[in-house]
């Protein structure tokens, strides 16, 4: 399978680079750009795991893109990895397809393979693409096809294969239905379609979001195969950046109906010259919403709390600290942050994350979610730690 990314990757290069059509009319042609990553970390283990054990990891994301005529636009883009240790097991233990050799893993991704047509008031793109929904800067209920997740900050959001046509009837207001594949891509009648409303003023934003999705899979069975999301996201600029966002998922086998909401809402703040920024967001996670484990998501309580604090000591560093805090079993992450331009697109990044939850503190045996042994794994961490050099072409 890597073998046949490497000669597609490679097709596409030389498509770009040398196929007239991609360069016609001489506006913009082909262009390329990418991010180059290198990464080391280091963990010490809890429970069976061992006391101290590392990972490296190199990292490329590879983006093309290329006007064709007018009204077109293709775009894509390959994720090229080598890892060993702690990141090639992470990648195994997650089902990815990697390619085991001497001294270090491989895997070639296939991350855009997309293109758009462009007209003065209706787009349509097509293909392996990114659909983002909602306004979330943390949780992220409306961002059902990839929900995000603060343990994993620098993640990049999957694509999904699918298509969007956008319709801007007037200034600030975009009307989109979407369309995608389900979620097991060998299920032959399953998919998911819907559509979304954008509303942007000066000081705010409204979104309004319905999708239906036809899956064998939780929460839908062979009897009940439809899903319904229906989901509001709202964000306003006042003296606090305030946002809103939910989503609610219905179908017939969520028995307790307040299971399928996802809701979060919170507030950024920047004082100091802007120096310093706060942000803070709440998540209401219902057990079958977009958030969960079982719908998707990374999440198996119900009520967690982020707040985060940045402080900017120049226009080349700065460095965070936040708190991730599930408050149904007091278990909860910081999470401490330094970065530093070292020189024109060249960035040094550090990362921890410290795991506590009861059981640490008082040896009670109440482990949490966020601890360093969640509650039914034999392995944990107690302290992670992530350097990583990031370079952008």
């Amino acid at each position: 399978m890597n073998r046949g990314f490497i000669s597609l990757a490679l097709i596409l290069l030389t498509a770009c680079k040398f196929h007239p059509v991609f360069a016609q009319s001489g506006k913009g042609g082909m262009s390329m750009s990418g991010v180059f990553e290198s990464s080391v970390s280091a963990n010490a283990g809890a429970g069976d795991a061992p006391p101290l054990t590392y990972g490296v990891e190199e990292y490329a994301n590879i983006r093309m893109q290329a006007k064709i005529g007018d009204n077109a636009t293709f775009f894509g883009a390959v994720n090229f990895i080598a890892a060993a240790g702690d990141y090639a097991l992470m990648a195994s233990a997650a089902g990815v397809d990697i390619d085991v050799g001497e001294n270090y893993a491989a895997l070639i991704e296939l991350e855009r393979l997309y293109f758009r047509l462009k007209s003065e008031t209706v787009n349509f793109d097509a293909g392996l693409m990114r659909l983002p929904f909602g306004y979330s800067q943390v949780w992220g209920p409306s961002d059902f096809l990839n929900p995000k997740n603060p343990l994993k900050p620098d993640a990049r959001p999957r694509a999904i294969l699918g298509g969007g046509l956008s319709w801007y009837p007037i200034d600030d207001f975009k009307l989109q239905g979407f369309a995608a594949a389900g979620r097991d891509p060998l299920a032959r009648s399953s998919g998911i379609a819907g559509i979304s409303a954008d509303r942007h003023w000066d000081w705010a934003s409204a979104q309004l979001l319905y999708s239906l999705e036809r899956s064998e899979q939780f929460p839908s069975t062979d009897l009940n195969p439809w899903t319904h999301r229906a989901g509001l996201s709202v964000k306003a600029d006042l003296e606090l950046g305030f946002v809103m966002d939910m989503l609610y998922v219905y179908n017939k086998e969520i028995e307790d109906r307040i299971d399928g909401l996802s809701f979060s809402a919170g507030f950024d703040y920047s004082l100091l010259g802007a120096n310093l920024i706060i942000l803070a967001e709440y998540l209401y996670n219902g057990a079958a919403s977009s958030t969960s484990i079982a719908g998707g998501g990374s999440f198996v309580n119900r009520n967690y709390l982020y707040t985060g604090l940045t402080w900017r000591f120049s226009d080349y560093t700065n460095a965070g600290l936040a708190l991730i805090a599930g408050i149904d079993d007091v278990s909860f992450v910081p999470l401490v942050t330094f970065n530093h331009d070292l020189f024109q697109a060249v960035t040094l990044t550090v990362m921890a994350q410290i795991p506590v939850d009861r059981d640490l503190l008082f040896n009670d045996g109440n482990r949490g979610e966020l601890g360093p042994l969640p509650p039914g794994v034999s392995q944990g961490s107690n302290f992670y730690l992530e350097t990583k050099v990031k370079l952008r072409f």
